[in-house]
């Protein structure tokens, strides 16, 4: 199915490249619902974790100016140790019910902070262990938690070239560690591994795009974008986990 309308899948993970890059929390978020749409839901969790490998390396390539050490710490250990434990599980867990309820945190979240714009989640080190944790665990069980991640770094007030540049150097952890377990799992298969430079090649040009939107906005816009795609992802989610 995938050959017969593999100019759409190239377009489509495009997009979400470019989204994932302006959000600021990676493409999988928009790219496993589109992908699920071509093959098996565990063959997407696969093809995601390596597709993002080569995501998040293009970003620390075009976003280098710097890193939260805080977040990479007290954010990103707990995430990376987390997937390790959600991609294990994913062999067993219900996806549909944790998706669902994915969506209503996010939607939720989204539009708690896009209505109340003077509401503070506190930037503390337990928010971000919190935050790591439900990151890392999601993103081992549906191959997405870097919405979640962003949501708990909109707290932190970063500039966008920061926000990025850490979101991304987690993110490349976290893909490394679920990738070993998803190929142990036997989602990466090889008769899909000729999508791998095709999807390098998405990463790049995606991440280019998506720099070129972030270079035109201003720090403000970019928080509210972030706030709208988490929205939206919410909506989204929810509606193609009930169809």
């Amino acid at each position: 199915m995938l050959s017969r309308y593999l100019p759409i899948f190239i377009i489509l993970s495009i997009l979400a490249e470019i989204l994932g890059t302006v959000g600021g929390f990676g493409s999988s978020v928009f790219f496993v619902p589109m992908a699920s749409y071509f093959m098996d839901f565990q063959t997407v969790l696969g093809i995601t974790a390596l597709f993002h490998l080569s995501s998040n390396i293009t970003k620390l390539g075009f976003f280098r100016k710097g890193f939260d050490k805080t977040l990479m710490l007290y954010l990103g250990i707990p995430a990376i140790l987390f997937v390790s434990i959600g991609a294990f599980l994913s062999k067993y867990v219900n996806p549909e019910l944790l998706t669902l309820i994915l969506g209503i945190f996010l939607l939720l979240f989204g539009l708690l902070f896009l209505i109340n714009k003077n509401l503070i989640v506190s930037a503390s080190k337990k928010n971000a262990l919190i935050g790591g944790t439900l990151s890392g665990l999601i993103a081992g069980l549906l191959g997405t938690g870097g919405a979640i991640r962003g949501a708990t770094m909109t707290a932190f007030n970063l500039n966008k070239e920061k926000f990025i540049a850490t979101s991304a150097i987690i993110d490349l952890g976290i893909d490394l560690s679920r990738s070993i377990i998803y190929t142990y799992n036997g989602y990466v298969n090889k008769k899909d591994l000729y999508l791998i430079p095709i999807l390098i090649g998405v990463s790049i040009v995606g991440t280019y795009l998506g720099k070129k939107v972030l270079d035109k906005i201003t720090q403000a816009q970019f928080k509210r974008i972030v706030l709208f795609l988490l929205v939206g992802i919410g909506i989204l989610t929810i509606i193609f986990n009930l169809k």
